[in-house]
């Protein structure tokens, strides 16, 4: 067995630093961080060569959903979206076996009438939030109020608490604060193991210090509740081998990475 992780990229959302990359308290020490919007991507992780073929999150919506209901200027491009994305890797939507979600807001979960064979899985806390937010969150989750469908409306989901062990060399673990249930997916290859953190790390620049202020990181802007994130943040960046094998949803960087090595985990 040897596991190795694709990061796919289903589209690009536009955001402004300030309100969603980092905690407005960073501004004045982050120099190099334009306060306007920048257009970040949307990953997913195609996790190959365990028992069974994994996917983390499906990715977001095609440009007029994405624009129309959650970020404007928000755009997926010909060929970004999931079903397309798995078509360049060799695979179906029905080759799937299990997708696991980080969380469920908008962009992490759309095509899943695709996947007719897999199993959905996220975590329990996430589940029961995403059937029932806060007025706040409504458009994060999709829910009915706003006059459109959730994906996962109607889906069978499994939930999982804790660390659990999904396959061999495959597991999740509870990262939670950028939404109430957000987990983290560990996938060990020959080069060690990589973590698919979905939301719960926003950008690489989060893991940076501020001593100025006695940060131990750089918090985000965009949280369900901040001691939790900045919590997952701590233990994420200890418990990785060094911050490349630390895989984010919205990492512009990876975008270049993955141009040179498309797949990761091979020595």
């Amino acid at each position: 067995m040897s596991i190795t992780v694709r990061p796919m990229n289903t589209g690009f959302v536009p955001t402004n630093p300030f309100q969603y990359h980092y905690h407005f308290s960073c501004a004045p020490y982050l120099k190099d961080v334009p306060n306007e919007k920048i257009p970040l991507p949307v990953f997913t992780f195609l996790i190959e060569g365990a028992e069974k073929l994994v996917l983390v999150d499906t990715g977001m919506a095609w440009t007029e959903r994405a624009d129309k209901y959650h970020h404007p200027g928000s755009w997926q491009e010909e060929g970004q979206d999931i079903e397309s994305q798995l078509k360049a890797a060799g695979y179906t939507p029905a080759d799937v076996d299990i997708v696991l979600f980080t969380h469920l807001h908008w962009d992490h979960m759309f095509y899943l009438d695709k996947f007719i064979n897999a199993r959905f899985i996220c975590h329990k806390r996430e589940w029961e939030f995403a059937n029932h937010p806060i007025p706040l969150y409504y458009k994060s989750y999709e829910h009915p109020a706003l006059g459109v469908e959730a994906p996962f409306a109607g889906k069978d989901f499994e939930t999982v608490e804790g660390e659990t062990e999904i396959l061999p060399g495959i597991r999740v673990f509870e990262s939670f604060g950028h939404s109430p249930g957000h987990m983290s997916v560990e996938a060990d290859t020959e080069e060690g193991s990589y973590i698919c953190a979905g939301d719960s790390i926003f950008v690489m620049g989060n893991l940076n210090p501020i001593p100025e202020l006695h940060y131990n990181i750089s918090p985000p802007g965009r949280f369900y509740n901040i001691v939790e994130s900045w919590k997952s943040i701590e233990y994420q960046k200890a418990r990785a081998k060094d911050s490349s094998f630390l895989l984010l949803s919205h990492d512009k960087a990876l975008l270049d990475r993955i141009r040179e090595t498309p797949v990761l985990g091979k020595k």
